[in-house]
């Protein structure tokens, strides 16, 4: 689990992980997401590349609750991740907390590792993209002011 504030209301934070726009704006510059339980949401991380691009990382909404929680599963990982096993049980969770009127609490959890190597590794893997997921959102908002 990762835990961050960020210095924004609920609503900026909810939009900038909920929908196409906000995403490539902070994440991923190729983005898009259909915002529904069975919906998908695919991102690629590369400038260069496009979302039919083999590094794509394509994920199935599993749960949300606007402004609240975003949960995800990853259908397709991109062509080169290490863990093609593992990631196949590997779900994601995204809460957003208001704490004051212009921030607002993040918490990322990632679930479903078990005690395999694939999967302890895949989980350090995660621990530190999610950290560093949380710190671009934080620098994101800070630049915006």
């Amino acid at each position: 689990m990762h835990e961050s504030v960020v210095a924004a209301p609920v609503a900026a934070v909810w939009r900038a992980w909920a929908t196409a726009e906000g995403l490539r704006e902070w994440l991923a510059p190729h983005a898009e997401i259909d915002l529904r339980i069975g919906g998908t949401l695919r991102s690629n991380y590369d400038p260069q590349a496009s979302l039919d691009h083999p590094e794509t990382l394509d994920q199935v909404i599993l749960a949300f609750d606007p402004e609240r929680m975003l949960s995800f599963r990853v259908t397709k990982a991109p062509a080169t991740l290490p863990f093609p096993n593992a990631v196949q049980r590997m779900w994601s969770v995204v809460y957003f907390e208001p704490v004051a009127e212009q921030s607002t609490r993040v918490r990322s959890v990632s679930l479903g590792f078990d005690a395999t190597d694939e999967s302890q590794r895949m989980r350090a893997f995660f621990q530190r993209g999610n950290a560093a997921a949380l710190a671009k959102l934080q620098q994101h908002f800070a630049s915006s002011d």
